[in-house]
C-alpha cells in the first residue's frame, strides 16, 4: 500500500493539479493464481504427453503439445504485464481504477458521490488477504461498481471511509 506521491507516471498523468494521492495499491497477486495453475497444470499434461509420445516417434504431435504449453506460457507473461499496471487509487477528490497493457482504460468516482462502500471477502480471499470493493453511488451510472482483488480490504476499507464519510465533529486526527 502506497501513500503520498509515490505513483508510477502510467497513475500520476491521471491526476489533476489540486489533487493528492492518498492511496495506491496494485490488485492483490492472487489474481495471477488461475494463469499459474494453467501454466503448471500444462508442463505437467506435456511432460506426461511427451513420454507416451516419445515412444511411438509421434514428434509432430510433441511439437504441437510444446507448442501449446508454450502459448500457455506467453499468455501467462501477459497476465503478469497486465497486473503490473492494474492500480486503485484514492485521491483527495475520487477513486480511479487504471487498467489495461495496450487499451488503458481509466475508471473514476469522484468520492463525493459515493453513498455507500463495503467489502466482501471469499474463503480464499480471506486465507489470501484480498477482497472485493463494492460501491454504491448517487448517480445512476457508475464508472465502476466492483474493485475485485484488493490488498488489506479491512485497512483500506476504513481509511477510504474516513475519507469519503469524515467527522462530523470536527475532530481529524
Amino acid at each position: 500500500m502506497t501513500h503520498g506521491d509515490s505513483a508510477p507516471s502510467s497513475v500520476n498523468r491521471y491526476l489533476l493539479p489540486h489533487e493528492q494521492q492518498v492511496i495506491m495499491v496494485r490488485r492483490h497477486p492472487a489474481v495471477l493464481l488461475r494463469p499459474i495453475a494453467e501454466i503448471f497444470g500444462g508442463l505437467i499434461l506435456a511432460g506426461v504427453l511427451s513420454k507416451f509420445l516419445s515412444d511411438g516417434g509421434a514428434a509432430q504431435a510433441l511439437a504441437i503439445v510444446w507448442w501449446a504449453w508454450l502459448l500457455l506460457l506467453v499468455r501467462f507473461v501477459w497476465k503478469v504485464a497486465e497486473w503490473s499496471v492494474d492500480y486503485f487509487v484514492v485521491t483527495s477528490q475520487r477513486m480511479l481504477l487504471t487498467t489495461g497493457l495496450i487499451t488503458r482504460k481509466v475508471a473514476m468516482m469522484p468520492l463525493g458521490k459515493v453513498t455507500d462502500m463495503s467489502f466482501q471477502r471469499s474463503l480464499l480471499g480471506r486465507m489470501l488477504g484480498y477482497g472485493e470493493f463494492v460501491l454504491e453511488s448517487a448517480g445512476q451510472d457508475q464508472a465502476f461498481r466492483t474493485v475485485p482483488h484488493i490488498p488489506y480490504p479491512e485497512t483500506l476499507y476504513l481509511e477510504v471511509c474516513q475519507m469519503i464519510f469524515p467527522g462530523k465533529d470536527g475532530d481529524d486526527d
